[in-house]
């Protein structure tokens, strides 16, 4: 009985969830359903989460992991990670109908890099090999890239010329590591280039600043998210690293009453790709056990917005085409 046990504080961060990017993204897959009368195919997840991707599909997205598997005469979508040229031009030469939902912050990145590389420098790019937003970013860039992922990488990796160098970053890393991964690539070489943590995206940054706020106090953290989603998982980094248990809460099921015994302060956080439902289902499962006291900790306000993904042309081509 939820009498028999002590009340919870909840510190609830802000922000948290969704960023500007991630909805844009979705959005324009939503409007592409509604706005082309044709089949709608996403390479890729949207974004790193899977209620939203499913979401999507009852909506009636298809989602395929390459373009091979679109069909001809199709809308193909872009996530919101970002796409290689050869994926750009397979789909060009496939005459696909293409709307790129890259996010604009990640499209920076893009431009930081191919900056480097048109002024002869090889570009080292932090992140995690693997990764499709890596995978995009890499080739975007002509030259020779590198991928690191660690300091001991940072400190071992070859290039031709340490006085023509440069990094960038993935959007979605840890503030924190990302610094030291830095800093030894500047003691390694002291003429290279690069934006320190300036592309990890802001709200990746505000999501890791808010978790540290709220680990002063609580004793447990909540990280609702994908275990698929780079930036769920730093944020879970961040707190173990504050010295706090974390767990990452993908469906309402992972949180368990054995994680919050003994606590009578937890946080509860989202990823950037993270829908609110998942967190208000945390804290209708938490109250099943426990008296609540929500309490919100804004760290900072963010107001960015992007312009949505415009789909007069696309729309126009499909009209032109029928």
């Amino acid at each position: 009985m939820i009498q028999d046990h002590p009340p919870l504080t909840v510190l609830l961060a802000a922000p948290r969830g969704f960023c500007a990017g991630v909805e844009r993204a979705i959005q324009a897959v939503e409007d592409a359903l509604e706005r082309t009368g044709k089949p709608v195919y996403v390479r890729h997840e949207i974004v790193h989460n899977n209620r939203v991707v499913d979401d999507l599909k009852r909506k009636g997205a298809i989602f395929v992991d390459d373009i091979a598997q679109i069909p001809d005469g199709a809308v193909a979508i872009f996530s919101a990670h970002g796409v290689s040229r050869a994926v750009e031009r397979e789909a060009a030469g496939r005459g696909l109908s293409v709307l790129d939902a890259t996010c604009p912050l990640v499209r920076r990145v893009h431009l930081e890099g191919q900056r480097h590389a048109r002024s002869g420098r090889e570009v080292i790019v932090i992140g995690h090999r693997g990764h499709v937003e890596i995978e995009g970013t890499t080739g975007q860039i002509d030259g020779t890239v590198h991928v690191i992922e660690s300091v001991a990488e940072a400190l071992t990796v070859p290039v031709l010329n340490p006085e023509r160098i440069a990094y960038i970053t993935q959007t979605t890393l840890s503030v924190d590591d990302t610094r030291e991964i830095i800093a030894a690539l500047k003691a390694r070489f002291p003429a290279i280039q690069g934006p320190d943590v300036k592309t990890i995206c802001y709200a990746t940054q505000n999501r890791q600043m808010a978790v540290r706020v709220i680990a002063r106090r609580a004793e447990r953290i909540i990280v609702c998210g994908a275990r698929n989603s780079s930036n769920t998982n730093r944020l879970c980094e961040v707190a173990l690293n504050e010295g706090r248990q974390a767990l990452l809460m993908q469906d309402p099921k992972d949180l368990t009453l054995a994680f919050i015994d003994g606590a009578a302060v937890i946080g509860l956080t989202a990823g950037a790709s993270a829908p609110e439902d998942l967190v208000q289902e945390a804290l209708a499962r938490l109250a099943q056990w426990r008296r609540l006291t929500v309490e919100e900790v804004s760290v900072t306000r963010e107001d960015a917005q992007f312009a949505p993904v415009d789909l007069s042309r696309l729309v126009s081509q499909l009209a032109n085409a029928s």
